[in-house]
């Protein structure tokens, strides 16, 4: 039996995501992004599509390598304006009942026990349905913002993440046992002092002397995403990860991902199908294959190459107008860049051109633009799945929340009919809806269980089949 498609709806808090220029596109509402209805409207579409989350970018920091300054990031709204997705999921979690909301958080720019407060207060207020999207930045600006001087370096911005990680484990794990909220308006208590303790994390990045804030959430840990597939991005993964969110552009490199990673897992004392894979994706579907196809040229008369060289030029720390657009795109690493990145094209059977990724990432970013009816849209769903082993997409747009809802109104129905896509969600938080009942938190599999007061007591996740 083939196993379930899992889909995530991709977006960020900002005017321009990864389709410059299609804002202009008169089917197009991202400009209503500081509103709380367009935000509100787009997580009822993807409920209603019974997509599993809603996948928020996000960064402190500004495109500002592209000639050296801002202007092109601005002038063209390169993911600038960027609004801060953590005020924004509770108003998206109030209007659904089973979406799950995965934000973006980068472990470099503040403390431990203010991220963790953040995000089990979510988790209260969302009923379990909260994922952490893990990042540990790679922008100079966004360093210089916060009054250092630089980024930290690839590797050791890794290491950091680690320690990171073990502080928000201890507060979200072993600060509270579960007894310690009594509520006994008899006797006048609220909580048991004698099951809360302080976390005491004397690291070489971080100190904390203090009880968590918040009782325990319906997760503890919120469900965990990353996205590294640099060599040591690979390791953090395999760690700590929950889900995998991969940008290949093609099917092989994906495939060897998804392999290296769960074989990683495994070397971690983790089960590799602990981990669900999610590869970037884009999709223009139209009732017939003309259709979609018309729908494909017509966004693409909107594609703003200006704005697509100051994102690149962003994310690689490539200055992209230092070179002429038919030349071959520059593979040098920077350690202030997305390394992943200038390797899924420098390790390509040809070498690509600037133009021709301007025109590849023109429209959904690096992943893959699938154009057809449901039945052909379907068919290569089914075939990425097969080929590479991942568990499902992350879902970006030409134009939204258009992208979606015509996923939901034309894709679904035929994955639903092939078998391949739930027709409801199962019960419980975002982590059971996932790996499925009784699993609301964190197996004693992975890492985080070793900060439980009572780590002994507590269930190995069951082996699936997907």
């Amino acid at each position: 039996m083939s196993k379930l498609i899992q889909v995530n709806g991709f977006a960020i808090f900002s005017p321009v995501h990864l389709s410059p220029g299609l804002w202009r596109h008169p089917d197009d509402r991202s400009l209503d992004f500081s509103t709380l209805d367009y935000w509100t409207d787009v997580a009822k579409i993807l409920e209603a599509g019974k997509f599993d989350s809603i996948f928020i970018a996000d960064g402190i920091g500004i495109h500002d390598v592209y000639a050296g300054t801002a202007d092109a990031a601005l002038n063209t709204g390169a993911q600038i304006p960027k609004l801060d997705p953590m005020l924004l999921v509770s108003a998206m979690a109030h209007v659904t009942e089973h979406l799950g909301l995965g934000v973006t958080a980068p472990v470099s720019y503040e403390p431990p026990f203010t991220l963790a407060r953040r995000f089990s207060t979510l988790d209260h207020l969302s009923k379990g349905r909260i994922a952490w999207n893990i990042v540990t930045g790679y922008s100079n600006t966004a360093s210089r913002a916060v009054g250092r001087d630089s980024i930290m370096a690839h590797d050791p911005r890794y290491d950091l993440a680690d320690e990171f990680l073990d502080a928000v484990y201890a507060l979200w794990e072993g600060s509270w046992d579960d007894e310690a909220v009594v509520v006994d308006p008899i006797r006048g208590v609220i909580a048991d002092p004698s099951r809360i303790r302080k976390v005491h994390h004397h690291g070489a990045h971080f100190k904390i002397d203090a009880i968590h804030l918040v009782h325990p959430s319906l997760q503890r840990t919120p469900f965990l995403f990353q996205a590294g597939a640099s060599n040591r991005g690979k390791d953090f993964a395999a760690r700590h990860a929950e889900a995998v969110f991969l940008g290949e552009h093609s099917k092989a490199p994906t495939a060897a991902n998804v392999a290296e990673t769960r074989a990683r897992a495994r070397a971690f004392g983790r089960d590799g199908r602990d981990i669900r894979f999610y590869a970037l994706l884009t999709v223009i579907v139209g009732e017939t294959h003309a259709e979609a196809e018309a729908k494909y040229r017509d966004y693409q008369r909107y594609i703003d190459p200006k704005g697509s060289l100051a994102l690149l030029s962003g994310w690689t720390g490539i200055d992209l107008s230092r070179y002429s657009l038919d030349d071959p795109f520059p593979t040098v690493k920077k350690d202030n860049a997305v390394t992943s990145m200038i390797d899924s094209f420098s390790r390509s059977e040809r070498p690509w051109t600037i133009r021709e990724i301007i025109e590849h990432n023109g429209i959904g970013g690096r992943g893959p633009v699938i154009v057809g009816s449901p039945t052909e849209v379907a068919d290569q769903l089914q075939a990425w799945v097969a080929e590479t082993d991942i568990d499902g997409f992350n879902l970006s747009y030409a134009v939204t929340p258009g992208g979606y809802q015509d996923f939901a109104e034309l894709v679904v129905p035929e994955l639903q009919r092939r078998g391949v896509y739930k027709t409801g969600y199962a019960k419980g938080t975002l982590r059971e809806k996932i790996f499925g009942p009784g699993q609301a938190r964190l197996p004693s599999s992975h890492p985080a269980a070793r900060f439980r007061h009572h780590a002994a007591v507590e269930p190995q996740r069951e082996p699936t089949s997907a």
